[in-house]
Order: C-alpha cells, then sequence, then structure tokens
C-alpha cells in the first residue's frame, strides 16, 4: 500500500498553520546576513527579514543538505513508501537539483520533483492542490500525472514600489535602475516558460502599476471562475486595500492575503505586491 509524502520548499508562500494542517513537510530557504544563517519562517519571519532591509540586504541560498536529509530520513522511518516534492523554479533556485540528487541516495523512497517554474503563493497553489489529492486517496500515478495540469491554471504576477534592491541584488544595472527611478516606472513581473523573470511591462506610478495588474487579473477572470490571493512583502495594509479592490471583481470565488516569501521580497523590496490566480475547474 502507498504511503505518500509532500515536500516544498519555504518559497510556497504557505504559513507554519497550513503546512502543518496539510501534512506537508517544509524545507526552509537560508537567509544569510552577515552575523548568521536563518532558516526562512523557522528561525526568521519574512516581516523581520523586510524590516531590516534598509540595515543589510541578505543574500538567499537553497536549503541546507542535513535538512533535506533529516526529512527523508524521517520519511522513511514513518514508513512512507512514495515522495512528492514541489520546488521553486529552477530558474531561480538550485533547490530543485538538490532535492532530487538528495532522492537519489533514499531508493527505498519512489520520489517525483516538479519544477513548478513559478514561486510564491502560485507554487504554493500546487502544493496545496496535490495535499487535498493525497487526502483524498488518489495513487502516486495518478497525482504525478495531474501536477502538470494543476501548473497549468496557476500564475503570478508582482509589482514593486523601488528598483533599489533589484539594482543592489544586481538583477538590473545602476543606470538602468537610476533612470528608471527618475521616471518612477514600476515593472511588472511574472515568470516565462524556462521559470525566469519576465518583464510583462513597465508603467508609471504605483497607481498605474496596480490598474494595470487588475487588467491582468481581468484577463483570466474572463476566462472563468478563479480563485485570488493577493500577495505583499511588507505592506500588509496596502494589500489589504487592494484586496478590497478586486474582491466583487465577476468570476472571483474567493480572495485573501499572503506574505510574500523572501526569496522574491529580498530583491523586490519591501512593498513589493503581486496576485496569484488560481482557474477553477
Amino acid at each position: 500500500m502507498q504511503k505518500i509524502a509532500l515536500i516544498t520548499d519555504s518559497a510556497c508562500d504557505l504559513d507554519l498553520n497550513t503546512l502543518k494542517e496539510n501534512n506537508i513537510n517544509l524545507l526552509p530557504l537560508r537567509i544569510i546576513y552577515s552575523n548568521g544563517d536563518y532558516r526562512d519562517r523557522i528561525d526568521i519571519s519574512p516581516q523581520e527579514v523586510y524590516d531590516n532591509l534598509e540595515k543589510e540586504v541578505p543574500k538567499t541560498s537553497l536549503p541546507s543538505a542535513q535538512e533535506t536529509e533529516d526529512i527523508l530520513n524521517k520519511l522513511e522511518q514513518e514508513g512512507y513508501t512514495h515522495v512528492i516534492c514541489i520546488s521553486i523554479s529552477s530558474g531561480l533556485s538550485g533547490s530543485f537539483n538538490a532535492l532530487r540528487l538528495a532522492l537519489e541516495d533514499h531508493p527505498k523512497l519512489t520520489s517525483f520533483v516538479y519544477d513548478s517554474k513559478i514561486l510564491a503563493y502560485p507554487q504554493g497553489e500546487i502544493v496545496l492542490e496535490v495535499a487535498k489529492l493525497i487526502k483524498e486517496g488518489k495513487s502516486y500515478e495518478e497525482i504525478i500525472k495531474e501536477i502538470p495540469e494543476i501548473r497549468k491554471r496557476v500564475i503570478g504576477y508582482f509589482t514593486i514600489n523601488t528598483l533599489e534592491y533589484l539594482k543592489k541584488g544586481g538583477r538590473i544595472g545602476r543606470l538602468a535602475g537610476t533612470v528608471g527611478e527618475l521616471l518612477n516606472l514600476k515593472p511588472i513581473i511574472t515568470t516565462d516558460e524556462d521559470g525566469v523573470y519576465y518583464n510583462v511591462a513597465k508603467v508609471r506610478g504605483r497607481k498605474q502599476s496596480l490598474s494595470k495588474m487588475t487588467e491582468l487579473l481581468k484577463g483570466y477572470l474572463a476566462k472563468g471562475k478563479c480563485e485570488v490571493a493577493v500577495l505583499h512583502a511588507g505592506c500588509e495594509d496596502e494589500a489589504i486595500k487592494y484586496m478590497n479592490s478586486l474582491k466583487d471583481l465577476t468570476n472571483v470565488v474567493s480572495i485573501k492575503i499572503a506574505e510574500i516569501s523572501p526569496a522574491l521580497g529580498i530583491h523586490g523590496g519591501p512593498g513589493l505586491i503581486g496576485f496569484s490566480v488560481k482557474m477553477v475547474k
């Protein structure tokens, strides 16, 4: 009889209670400061990271090899026969490859590592759908066949409030960043088919960037019913206001707030706002 475990990394934006309620094993990404190495959401909260950005912009790194090994050993001891892993995009992190290699040393576990080619709450939506299928008693084979279909129904978009942190992180050149700041440009970003950041549009000003995101969301809502999550990095009040502007749109069947993992938020900086949309079957 199959006993299926589910693993994801902390880029998924699911809080600890949600992970526990759905029996999801968490591999925390690492937040690395000059004074130490912290596990995302375990040793340090996203809000603490954002509050500290003016003092130091940390680096992010994939989950520790030892933590991965500990989880896999625990699953074997608990009698799990199969493991499904949903990872942050391999175009943005080494987590996918690290997990795949770690599982090669655990031949007793039949495993499937899925490169979501996305991050943040859209990744979390995939994880929650898989957790639901496990609870329903679906077989390992049925679930891994369904995952790519789930992925097709999920997407996310983000806009940032300042180009400062993209400049600091080397994601854009200093000249381009300075010109963009002078013009008050606000890029709207998603991930492309290769799972790397893709600039959908550049608009001037915060109000216009949020309006453009709403326009993008309406394009999905025009196709049918959707579940929506508004995502934020250290700007909850503004995110709630933006959520309230969306909740009465046609075909929004549910809407919530989620805090963005530092895996994305560090590069975008405080004030990053986005949305995740999942088309309902």
